[in-house]
């Protein structure tokens, strides 16, 4: 692609792949090929085609659209600044005008005449098109923190000569004379407007070019912070983080893989295999293993205090269901029940909302929740079946029923424990978690996006 848009006319599309990259799209090296070659039939001028055959190329999903609709009216939209400019101007967002005027603002030295001689003009069209290579030429596409918009805009300004214009000015205002004076301030009132939409210029790129980063150091804040300490408006953009992250891990496990057993010849499969030139191995087959999915069977805790880390389990576990053949899942509080048929028949967050509307908040009693378990569900673990348990193993000081899970031990290939308490409140006050971690596989603290994953990713691994 670095081939196609090396060209000074696709600068612009260049540019606006970065942006719609950092906007969330996925664009691939092929469709930015494909992208050049479609601008270079339609061209700049028509921004309604121009946007319809992108987003043809682009977009591949709704929601995808709509972020390639936002990026590209961000992107392309032009300020006051631009007003009065003729379609002839419009070809190409970024391109540079062959204007003296224009190429005087180049490096910002001697250039206080050129930018006088804009500013007293009315060619608007002119004056954007040297504002924005003057942009370009300070490497306003790097911005990336609020913080930075005073010094892109100063350096914007630099480029196209305001040092040497002040300095003109005050020789003007010096120079006693009416004439002077009057002229330095119609520059003054015309330089105050330039710097107003420069600092828009700068304010929209910062919106551009600085999203992904920003979208990013977000994501990493949310992926690590403790679930229970989320606010409420960051819960949306948790659900996406959860359906990304789950998409990513079936994507990796979602077929059924063989692995190659090194060395290891299959004489039976070779031999019918070169049938054809008389028993002559000249095709050789080696010994495979077949990789199974794993089958898991999720207990999860939704009573007060884990409610919030079992519904984005919950969530999880249902975007992972092409990755695992067989997910049986259960919510207990007082007591259990299965759940996996209101998870597959719903939509997740309405799945999530009537499962705490059933069950959801109460007080935990981890004994009779296993019970219930045992009586309905015992018979349906097998020496393939992963068991998880979500939940702090507080059970309100009853009878933990650890008998239980030893025979549950027993019949299945593993228990996983997974705590959102940290392990200093481990064992302390109502806590059985110390009763109940001599017959797990793996007991570990659970509390934020980041270590769901690599739990998850653990058994899918496990499975390979």
């Amino acid at each position: 692609m670095a081939d196609v848009l090396t060209a000074p006319a696709s600068e612009p599309l260049r540019r606006f792949l970065q942006v719609a990259r950092g906007a969330g799209l996925r664009v691939s090296a092929a469709e930015g090929i494909d992208a050049a070659r479609a601008v270079d039939l339609v061209g700049f001028a028509d921004r309604a085609v121009l946007e319809d055959t992108l987003g043809l190329i682009l977009a591949k999903t709704p929601d995808e659209k709509a972020l390639y609709n936002e990026a590209f009216e961000l992107y392309f939209k032009r300020d006051d600044i631009a007003a009065g400019r003729d379609d002839s101007d419009a070809d190409d967002p970024d391109s540079v005008s062959a204007s003296p005027a224009a190429n005087a603002m180049g490096d910002g030295s001697g250039g206080g005449q050129g930018l006088g001689a804009l500013l007293s003009g009315d060619d608007r069209a002119t004056l954007a098109t040297a504002v924005e290579q003057a942009a370009r030429d300070a490497g306003l596409e790097n911005i990336r923190f609020f913080t930075q918009k005073n010094l892109y805009a100063r350096r914007i300004l630099d480029r196209l000569g305001l040092r040497a214009l002040e300095r003109d000015m005050e020789a003007m205002r010096q120079s006693g004379t009416p004439e002077g004076q009057g002229r330095a301030q119609f520059l003054e009132g015309r330089l105050e407007a330039l710097r107003d939409a420069v600092r828009d210029l700068v304010e929209r790129s910062l919106i551009l070019y600085a999203r992904g980063e920003t979208e990013k150091f977000r994501e990493e804040l949310l992926k690590s912070a403790r679930l229970s300490n989320l606010e409420r408006r960051d819960l949306d953009r948790m659900r996406v983080l959860v359906r990304q992250m789950a998409k990513k891990l079936a994507a990796r496990y979602a077929k059924t893989r063989r692995r190659r057993l090194r060395g290891q010849l299959d004489t039976r499969r070779t031999l019918r295999r070169n049938m054809g030139w008389g028993g002559i191995p000249f095709i050789t087959v080696w010994k495979q293993k077949r990789i199974e999915k794993p089958r898991v069977m999720v207990l999860c805790d939704v009573s007060g205090s884990v409610a919030a880390m079992a519904q984005f389990l919950l969530m999880f576990l249902y975007a992972l269901n092409e990755a695992l053949s067989d997910i049986r899942s259960f919510a207990f509080a007082g007591s259990l029940i299965e759940v996996s048929e209101i998870l597959e028949k719903e939509p997740v967050e309405q799945a999530i909302t009537k499962i705490m509307s059933l069950i959801g908040f109460g007080s935990s009693n981890y004994g009779n929740s296993l019970a219930d378990f045992e009586d309905g569900w015992m018979r349906f673990v097998t020496n393939k079946t992963t068991i998880i348990v979500l939940g702090d193993a507080r059970g309100n000081k009853t009878d933990p029923r650890t008998d239980i899970l030893g025979r549950l031990s027993q019949r299945s290939k593993r228990i996983i424990w997974l705590n959102p308490e940290y392990r200093s409140a481990w064992g302390t006050g109502d806590s059985d978690m110390y009763r109940y971690a001599p017959f797990c596989n793996v007991v570990t603290v659970c509390n934020t996006l980041r270590h769901l994953e690599r739990t998850i990713s653990d058994i899918l691994e496990d499975a390979a």
